[in-house]
């Protein structure tokens, strides 16, 4: 490194620059004595655990039916700005087993409805729990 007449112990410590050799110096253990070492943590940051939803919480998302494939899958477009958006998820027809709350219409669900769910095949999606009534996607299908 080429000096340029100032001592390194002269520059200020909190430029960035001083902060990159430093971290360097740290990392290839050869500490220039005039460089401020950083202190480096080993702990590692504490990750908030995202749970899902609960099916009581409600949140302000956006479900657009985008195609009907066949009578028992819908491809929906569910955008929810605090858990999860999908921009083309396929949803299946199914028998509702809990009561609930329709994602398109806000319309209430009662066990053994005719719904539509989110598909599980790869893994469980953020909203699992989520249902749109047979009968609403039948509507926005016609209109």
């Amino acid at each position: 490194m080429r000096r340029t007449g100032k001592n390194l112990a002269d520059l200020n410590p909190n430029d960035p620059w001083m902060q990159t050799v430093g971290l360097l110096s740290v990392l290839s253990a050869a500490a220039d004595p005039g460089v401020r070492r950083p202190v480096v943590s080993t702990d590692q940051p504490k990750r908030k655990a995202c749970g899902l939803p609960l099916p009581e919480e409600h949140h302000k998302v956006i479900v657009t039916l985008i195609e009907r494939s066949t009578d028992s899958t819908a491809t929906i477009a569910w955008r929810d700005s605090t858990h999860c958006c999908y921009g083309d998820q396929v949803w299946r027809a199914s028998r509702s087993r809990v009561d609930g709350v329709c994602a398109m219409s806000g319309r209430a669900i009662n066990p053994s409805d005719a719904v539509f769910k989110p598909s599980r095949r790869r893994s469980l999606p953020l909203n699992a729990h989520a249902m749109i009534l047979a009968a609403v996607l039948e509507d926005a299908t016609s209109s």
